[in-house]
């Protein structure tokens, strides 16, 4: 990892990882799909580097907020999306990314970011858990040194943020 706050460094040399993160999120996808791990890089550098002066105190937390990040992005897509479309395509949404992906519509995306906000005014650390899972594909000792808990903190935080949103989005 470059220097803290060496944000071009650091994205030059994570690149292949920003983009692995993307295609994950992408790969159960549909085909044709406007938006392709490339773009949402693309995108993720912009709005990063557009942003403040960040200083990166490690490679984690550069992928915290490059998550966090990520989740506005596709949020807002599929926002302007079903605003355009009005319930047009489907996505995929991995809600574990260990698991296999489960369809949904855009309309479902912005549930799920609804109920992780629902979610962080509940319990704030378990719905950073998720979003660094979800969104960043870290793992749990990451996720951990990260957040400055033991790594059976986040077990739990993810074992009760799944289970959480579950009943919130099935209900």
């Amino acid at each position: 990892m470059p220097p803290p706050g060496s944000f071009k460094d650091a994205v030059a040399s994570l690149y292949t990882e920003l983009h692995r993160m993307a295609v994950r999120l992408f790969s159960a996808e549909r085909t044709g799909h406007t938006l392709q791990p490339t773009a949402l890089v693309n995108e993720l550098y912009l709005r990063l580097a557009s942003g403040e002066e960040l200083e990166w105190r490690s490679r984690t937390h550069f992928f915290a907020i490059a998550a966090t990040t990520l989740r506005r992005i596709l949020v807002d897509y599929a926002r302007t999306h079903r605003a355009q479309c009005r319930g047009g395509g489907e996505v995929m949404i991995p809600l574990d990314l260990a698991e296999a992906a489960a369809p949904c519509t855009y309309d479902d995306l912005l549930a799920i970011d609804m109920a992780l906000s629902q979610l962080e005014r509940e319990d704030p650390r378990a719905a950073r858990v998720t979003e660094l899972r979800f969104f960043a594909g870290l793992e749990e000792r990451e996720i951990a040194v990260e957040l400055g808990v033991s790594e059976i903190t986040v077990k739990r935080d993810w074992k009760f943020a799944r289970a959480w949103l579950a009943t919130r989005l099935h209900s």
